[in-house]
């Protein structure tokens, strides 16, 4: 694996030499004309040796958040297409539109932040390549999310698990438990090799967390007999994310469960840990939490003292 993630570093490096090598004239050249036939990999390209050049992890931009950022650029191209935005001479009044066009066709307030920054980091590429100086983004500003971070991490219930797991083939089964038990993100489960997993050992490394982060997850029975059940080759699960929502919903669709999304799995993990006693440091720790603040969500699902005292009012 490790050698597999050199690999990796030295062809995003190599990508972005492929603009960094060019005379700062040809450079802009380059990019004035990308701009001009709205060449969605040229820009992009020009997009990702930026953020490998001067982003804060470099070379180690994990795969899920190029994926991520490229979305983000694309959707805007591709409004930009349909809008007869001038990419060179964009406007704030571009941006806001923009992001309100956005909001308006119900992307969720955190994916609306994600798109806002890809398409800012695109225009910091333009103005380091001196295509333009426009900042079309500078000033905008996504809708305050209104509902409550603990509100939008309800987790699937134990006995909706239960159900979907007993509905689930041997690969879903795997990858309903390495985010329901191990608190994997989706992106995690995907990316996760054969390599990093020691099923005598009970224990699994997730090396491009979030934010590029590594942590080393423990694993139950249940989370190994799945496993074991799977054929061993590069990717434990692998795929890709839409198809991996395409399962799930199948899923919950033939299990009579609603569809919460994988994250709601992932919820269910801090949520069952909160309810057994598990400390906000060892939550955290399992779920590749920066902060204990974000742990602490859980316990507000996992808390029925309080229900328990208003009942007798």
């Amino acid at each position: 694996m490790g050698m597999q993630l050199d690999v990796y570093r030295v062809e995003i490096f190599d990508r972005a030499r492929a603009w960094t090598d060019l005379n700062p004239e040809e450079r802009r050249r380059r990019g004035v004309e990308a701009c001009r036939d709205r060449d969605t990999e040229a820009l992009w390209s020009l997009t990702e040796a930026y953020l490998t050049l001067y982003g804060t992890s470099g070379t180690g931009t994990t795969p899920r958040t190029l994926r991520t950022y490229r979305w983000a650029v694309n959707r805007f191209l591709d409004y930009a297409g349909h809008q007869a935005v001038n990419l060179l001479r964009a406007t704030s009044a571009d941006g806001v539109r923009f992001v309100r066009a956005t909001e308006a066709e119900g992307l969720s307030a955190s994916s609306t932040r994600v798109q806002l920054a890809g398409v800012r980091l695109l225009y910091s590429a333009l103005r380091w390549a001196e295509v333009t100086q426009a900042a079309p983004f500078s000033d905008v500003k996504p809708v305050r999310e209104k509902t409550a971070p603990w509100d939008k991490r309800t987790p699937y219930t134990h006995e909706e698990l239960q159900a979907l797991v007993a509905a689930a083939d041997a690969r879903m089964r795997a990858q309903l438990l390495l985010c329901a038990h191990g608190g994997l993100r989706v992106s995690e489960t995907l990316d996760l090799h054969w390599d990093d997993v020691t099923i005598e050992a009970r224990v699994l490394t997730v090396r491009n967390g979030k934010g590029g982060k590594q942590r080393r997850v423990a694993m139950g029975e249940s989370l190994k007999t799945a496993l074991e059940a799977l054929p061993e080759g590069d990717w434990v699960i692998g795929g890709s994310y839409p198809a991996a929502v395409e399962r799930l919903q199948r899923l919950c669709t033939r299990a009579g469960v609603p569809y919460r999304g994988h994250h709601a799995l992932r919820h269910y993990a801090g949520t069952r840990l909160t309810r057994e006693g598990a400390s906000l440091d060892d939550v955290a720790r399992h779920l590749g939490h920066a902060a204990l603040e974000t742990a602490r969500i859980y316990a507000k699902w996992s808390d029925e003292g309080l229900r328990g005292r208003m009942a007798g009012w």
